[in-house]
């Protein structure tokens, strides 16, 4: 059985990691903090630590998969963010080649501009914020120095249930749960789902394929943030009692100042061409996501 190091796995993406692999793998999850009982503590911004961890669990493939995702975290503290984001993936190249053993890495559609509709895996990234500049910066790190990656690039994730879903469909459910029956939802922001548990799936296809290199993976489907909130309100058959207010993004300004492409909308060309995409439409993986963990 293979044994699975998978870094930076408190969030929603970690617990998708820790559902698919609890059967069929000896797996460590680690984070700087404990945030389910399946998790050990553990800082991978600190090398050491991180080097002595892989060490003595010996595993076959390590995913790193931890990062500070708040883009206006990332805009007001900018070492932090390239501490973690981008130095933190440069200790697991060397972990891993050290180890002679693969390299997952987790990246964002939000290193594109935005300027074009759409963007496939050859399109070449310009970021905009932090955020996206420290996640580049960590694939351009691993292609030219790792000797065994693959780099998964997601959408918008939508997992995790209420406790650890802090994106897009989570901030809808709580307005829901608290009463507020007029949302505001910015129409000028296009991208793709993505669903944590079709995107872990799909990572283990390309592993098992062993076709390595990176790729777009995100649900089938580009969507609004408006088209999202829409489709929510519908699963809960609240259209009667819910409205869903058309705003620009300039409305929310003040509390989202950190700059964002204005398409994150990616396409699984590669994954298509090898024929290892299994990735399903957005409304249906929503429609999936509400009604089980929500």
């Amino acid at each position: 059985m293979k044994r699975l190091y998978i870094a930076g796995s408190g969030g929603m993406l970690g617990d998708a990691f820790y559902k698919f692999t609890k059967n069929k793998f000896i797996s460590r999850f680690t984070d700087k903090v404990k945030t389910s009982e399946w998790i050990d503590e553990l800082d991978f911004r600190n090398y050491d630590n991180y080097f002595n961890d892989v060490k003595d669990f010996k595993p076959d493939i390590i995913f790193h998969i931890g990062a500070y995702t708040d883009l206006e975290f990332c805009e007001n503290n900018k070492e932090d963010t390239f501490l973690t984001n981008t130095i933190s993936v440069e200790y697991a190249v060397k972990i891993s080649n050290i180890y002679s053993i693969p390299l997952v890495f987790i990246s964002t559609a939000g290193i594109f501009d935005g300027n074009q509709e759409s963007y496939d895996d050859w399109d070449k990234p310009s970021p905009l914020g932090y955020y996206a500049k420290s996640k580049y910066a960590a694939e351009q790190y691993i292609q030219n120095n790792s000797n065994q990656y693959l780099i998964c690039r997601a959408g918008w994730m939508m997992g995790g249930g209420p406790n650890k879903d802090k994106k897009f469909v989570n901030k809808i459910i709580k307005q829901i749960n608290n009463g507020v029956e007029d949302i505001n939802v910015v129409d000028d922001k296009l991208g793709t789902p993505t669903y944590t548990h079709d995107f872990v799936s799909n990572t283990f296809k390309i592993l098992e394929s062993e076709k390595l290199g990176l790729y777009n993976l995100v649900c089938e489907g580009n969507t609004s943030r408006y088209e999202v909130a829409k489709e929510i309100i519908k699963i809960l058959n609240l259209e009667n009692k819910i409205t869903i207010n058309q705003v620009k993004s300039d409305f929310f300004k003040k509390e989202y100042f950190a700059p964002r492409p204005r398409s994150e909308n990616l396409i699984n060309l590669k994954l298509n061409i090898l024929s290892l995409n299994i990735m399903r439409d957005w409304k249906t993986c929503l429609n999936e996501y509400l009604k089980n963990e929500f």
